[in-house]
């Protein structure tokens, strides 16, 4: 039986993992420059369960995940976030639906660029709805916060 509602918070080494129920939620940030960042925002999803796109078509029924950073003076992001994954459109011929989802994994990343090469946070929060062909699960919120350091 699938645990639906597990919460587990786990400090990895320049990564941290948080679980809630058939998702996986992976946190990682990668320097690229000397003030230049990559933070990995990654899904990791149970056989069956999908996770979708922040981008949806007008048909689409399940939300899309949202990802919001809380304001830092310290950081600039740069360009949009970009999704790496298998997504796939699926349509509910049904319902007369379309909406864009990934199966198994889906990484959410963003370049992002730090002031006067110092130490600080980035925070905010991942709202996000996760569904099987038959069941979905209601919309959750999580935080995150990653440390960038120079």
């Amino acid at each position: 039986m699938k645990k639906w509602y597990l919460l587990i918070f786990i400090s990895l080494v320049g990564s941290n993992l948080e679980a809630q129920g058939p998702i996986c939620w992976k946190y990682n940030v990668q320097k690229k420059e000397a003030q230049t960042y990559e933070v990995h925002l990654t899904a990791l999803l149970e056989d069956g369960w999908h996770a979708y796109s922040q981008t949806q078509p007008k048909t689409a029924v399940p939300m899309p995940t949202r990802i919001a950073f809380n304001k830092n003076p310290l950081i600039t992001l740069i360009g949009k976030m970009k999704e790496y994954g298998n997504m796939e459109m699926h349509r509910n011929p049904t319902l007369n639906t379309e909406d864009y989802r990934y199966g198994e994994k889906v990484d959410f990343v963003q370049v992002l660029r730090v002031k006067n090469n110092v130490k600080t946070n980035l925070s905010g929060t991942i709202v996000y709805m996760v569904c099987t062909d038959e069941q979905c699960l209601p919309p959750l919120t999580i935080k995150f916060n990653l440390s960038l350091r120079p």
